[in-house]
């Protein structure tokens, strides 16, 4: 794999560059970051969350998008790889490299991208106009929290600890601690 290119490029050729790469990267304002391989534990909570919403919104006007789908952050000059997606938006079904309107994101954190998926990367979130919900999962502790937007525009944090269930508005559904870690407890 090439390693990434010189800072200070564009969106366009960051994607020219990127789909001559065998591995995926992310990118914001000019910079590329290269993404790390996942733990066990990671993949599995992310496959759970995902199978939870792909069969929840079977048949309705939302999909869920897993891992490699691009999301495109446009006030932000991004793209992002985020764990989970979903969107609403029928011109988000009609594109096929990447999205631009999710609903709800997750991200299931690991030591090398907590700080970004909380800092950053969030603040890249906030300016997407359709999100309504930022769900992270913490697979070592078990946290989970749900940032949703209320009525005024601000970020509201929703802590859940132990066997409380996660209540995503979003999607109009709702996630229980065992639905979310099957088979990947936190240790």
């Amino acid at each position: 794999m090439a390693s990434p290119p010189r800072s200070g490029l564009s969106g366009e050729e960051f994607l020219a560059w990127e789909a001559e790469q065998e591995g995926k990267h992310e990118f914001m304002a000019g910079e590329v970051f290269a993404m790390v391989g996942a733990s066990t534990r990671h993949v599995t909570i992310t496959g759970n969350i995902f199978a939870a919403l792909r069969s929840h919104l079977r048949g309705g006007p939302c999909l869920a998008y897993v891992a490699d789908m691009k999301l495109r952050v446009e006030k932000a000059d991004a793209w992002f790889y985020p764990d989970v997606m979903v969107s609403c938006d029928p011109d988000d079904q009609a594109r096929e490299l990447d999205k631009g309107s999710p609903v709800l994101i997750v991200e299931v954190l690991s030591a090398s991208t907590e700080a970004f998926d909380r800092g950053a990367k969030f603040a890249a979130y906030r300016t997407l106009d359709s999100l309504r919900e930022y769900l992270l999962v913490d697979p070592d502790s078990g946290r989970v929290e749900l940032y949703r937007r209320d009525c005024d525009n601000h970020w509201v944090l929703y802590s859940h600890e132990g066997d409380q269930a996660v209540d995503l508005n979003s999607v109009d559904l709702q996630l229980t601690r065992d639905s979310i870690f099957e088979d990947a407890e936190p240790g």
